[in-house]
This record gives structure tokens, sequence and C-alpha cells, in this order.
């Protein structure tokens, strides 16, 4: 099966001092995608005004693995990775638009939210009925490698430690 696929190119204003593309406009790339995969879900830019409804980002880890430059075509996929009554869980995977190689991985965890009482909400079954033929597709793929992951340090011994010289 092919996964949804956006094409962008890094434009020069997301350029940073380091000559490379800045952190944030990794994560406005990924938004642009998720508007235009939120559209094919029923929850595009229409959908608090059609259905009182909107999606509200919980939570999200971005993983920025290779650099990329001025000017430099990136091609972006998503797979929907989980979804229940009221919540998505989606990964958007960025390769360079030449050679695929991985340059970020954006997953998210979002909430469906009544705009009427501003809390969580079962999906409207116009979502419903987009979401789950995308999902039953999107279930015969693999579970992509470090999805679901924390944040840490891992320490191998309590003595790793000894080498950082006190603050203060």
């Amino acid at each position: 099966m092919t996964l949804p696929r956006t094409t962008l190119t890094v434009l020069p204003e997301w350029i940073d001092h380091n000559g490379h593309m800045n952190v944030a406009y990794y994560v406005l790339a990924f938004d642009l995608v998720t508007d235009t995969v939120y559209e094919t879900w029923g929850l595009g830019l229409d959908y608090p005004e059609r259905e009182k409804h909107a999606i509200f980002t919980l939570g999200m880890n971005i993983d920025y693995v290779s650099e990329v430059f001025d000017g430099e075509p990136l091609s972006i996929t998503t797979q929907l990775l989980d979804v229940d009554h009221k919540r998505i869980h989606y990964l958007h995977t960025m390769v360079h638009g030449n050679d695929e190689r991985l340059v970020a991985r954006n997953e998210c965890l979002c909430m469906n939210i009544s705009l009427d009482n501003r809390r969580s909400a079962p999906f409207p079954s116009s979502v419903r009925n987009k979401l789950k033929p995308v999902f039953l597709e999107h279930q015969k793929l693999a579970m992509p490698d470090g999805v679901g992951r924390t944040l840490r340090i891992p320490h191998k011994t309590p003595d790793d430690l000894s080498s950082i010289a006190p603050l203060g």
C-alpha cells in the first residue's frame, strides 16, 4: 500500500545561522502536511464550521535525523498508527526528495474537541467513516521502530554522573 505523500521544498527563510533548516521549520513543514492529510480524513480547514469540532494536538515527538539545506526537496508520508472514538495517533516521515534518506519523523497524538464546550468529544460519523478505511489499510503496515518512545538519557551505571562537574 502507498501512504499519502506530500512534497515540499526547503525555503531560504527556513535556514538558520548554522546554514541548515531550523528546527521550528521542521514543525512548520509537518504542520503543512498535517493540513493536507486532514483534508482527506474529513478534518480539514472546514471541519470547525462544518461539524463544530476541532482537532487539538496533545503531544508530539520529533526526531531530527539528517540535515537539509536551502532549495532541497522533501517528501513526507503519513501513517495513521491508531484511532479510537476521539483520538488519532499518526506518524509523519520526512525523507530527502532526491536520495530518500531519512531526514526527520514527527509522531502526533491528537484529540477531537467539541467547540461548543471545548471538551473532548467523539468523532462525528462523517469523520469515522473516512478514518476507518484508512486505519484498516494502515494497520497492514508494520509499526515503525521508535513509535511511542520517551525522551531520556539512558544511564548505564549509577556513576555515569561522576564525569559531570557540579553546577554552581
